[in-house]
């Protein structure tokens, strides 16, 4: 029987310090491998110097201090780290019951004593470890990346149970004696994190349904603005075509004055007139994304009847993607003639007043719209209650933050200010 106990302590030692290791991200190389194998052979023959010359009970009592404190001081020193160590080891400690459990399992069925349970123990060391190895030790140790408060709460309750088995089952004989509240604390505590994890997974389910429809909408938004450029693109070629058949055009205008087809010539000048006017691209920069962009707006604000000036001068060359760009000035300009026109329908006078230019591979945008409502702050930027917008906000600023750039929204004197540079 003190054969099979001792080769059971064995096997769960090293089952603990195996697993405790494989819960912390930690880059093994064949020196920390030895390192660790060496621990775990000074450990055991610590425990068996103790369990031969003090006494076997003695090695439950100081279990922590010459096992569990050891193996975090050298996880500790191998990862960089102070609480995930502490939390892989009490983690490993919780699944250590699994052995013992399925062995009580077998016991009960079979009515078996204690050498059944140690030998039962013993069987399913390796293949739970294999199990926990290749199934749950990748995700443990991805946790190790969260933020502390989440390393925290991972680890509350391996950290309870811990306490909970030493002072229930092995300092005192509180859950053998039957006292009510200790056995009914850990259904208490499993109740709890329960709980817990169902309102964390709700909030997390919320913000992640929030981000995804964020992400869907921006997502249409660079398809749409990307659709805008080739449309506008398409104009601007048919422009270049038709500056390009000019000779062809005047040659048929001068054949029709020649026959004395007076009307057909002017006819045929205002249809060609008309079909330019309708393609025509303004340009305002070098930026063919830039133009493109700043044309179409422009269209779209005279059609509405509002003033807008617009003074670019960014390079072809700027360091910031197409789609980027694209989001950035739509976003921004759509926000500016959307304001405008509100003002427009209660008779106001709307003026958009835009400012881009690019020196020294950095970007600077300013554009100013008239505003004539309260607007609303939180934390420096423009919040509105009206469903459906606030969406071009967020977009302009995750275009800036990805440029570790800044940006600023700001009223006076009835005029909103966007000013963005990175």
């Amino acid at each position: 029987m003190n054969s099979i106990y001792l080769f059971n302590s064995i096997a769960v030692t090293a089952f603990g310090m195996i697993l405790s290791a494989a819960f912390c991200d930690i880059l093994w190389t064949w020196r920390k491998r030895l390192i660790l194998a060496g621990s775990m052979v000074m450990v055991l023959m610590l425990q068996g110097f103790v369990y031969f010359q003090i006494g076997a009970d003695i090695v439950e009592y100081i279990y922590p201090l010459v096992t569990h404190l050891p193996l975090i001081v050298v996880l500790c020193f191998f990862s960089g780290k102070r609480l995930w160590p502490v939390v892989s080891v009490l983690t490993a400690y919780l699944c250590c019951q699994t052995r013992r459990w399925t062995a009580l399992l077998i016991v009960t069925i079979f009515s078996g004593d204690s050498v059944m349970q140690n030998m039962a123990e013993l069987i399913m060391t390796l293949p739970l470890l294999l199990i926990l190895l290749r199934f749950v030790a990748p995700s443990v140790r991805a946790v190790s990346h969260y933020t502390i408060f989440a390393q925290w709460q991972f680890g509350v309750v391996p950290a309870l149970y811990y306490g909970f088995d030493y002072l229930a089952s092995i300092y005192t004989n509180l859950l053998l004696d039957g006292v009510l509240i200790v056995v009914e604390f850990m259904p208490f505590v499993c109740s709890v994190a329960y709980l817990i994890f169902v309102v964390y997974s709700s909030a997390e389910g919320r913000i992640r349904s929030q981000l995804e429809q964020t992400q869907d909408v921006l997502n249409l938004q660079i398809t749409q603005a990307v659709r805008e450029i080739e449309v506008l693109r398409e104009f601007q070629q048919k422009t270049r075509a038709y500056r390009h058949d000019l000779r062809h055009h005047m040659q048929y205008i001068s054949s029709c004055i020649e026959n004395g087809r007076y009307e057909q010539a002017q006819g045929y000048i205002c249809e060609i007139c008309s079909e330019i006017e309708a393609n025509k691209v303004i340009t305002l920069c070098e930026n063919e994304t830039a133009n493109l962009i700043f044309s179409a707006f422009s269209e779209r604000a005279k059609d509405s009847g509002i003033l807008i000036a617009i003074r670019a001068g960014i390079s072809q060359n700027i360091p910031v993607l197409e789609s980027d760009l694209c989001v950035l000035l739509s976003n921004a300009l759509e926000n500016a003639l959307h304001a405008c026109q509100r003002r427009k329908e209660k008779g106001l006078l709307g003026k958009i007043e835009v400012l881009a230019y690019d020196k020294n591979a950095k970007f600077f945008l300013q554009i100013t719209n008239s505003c004539d409502e309260d607007i609303t702050f939180h934390n420096g930027l423009p919040v509105t209650n009206i469903p459906g917008h606030g969406i071009g906000v967020q977009s302009i600023c995750a275009v800036v933050n990805r440029y570790n750039g800044i940006y600023s929204f700001s009223v006076k004197n009835d005029q909103f200010i966007l000013r963005v540079s990175f």
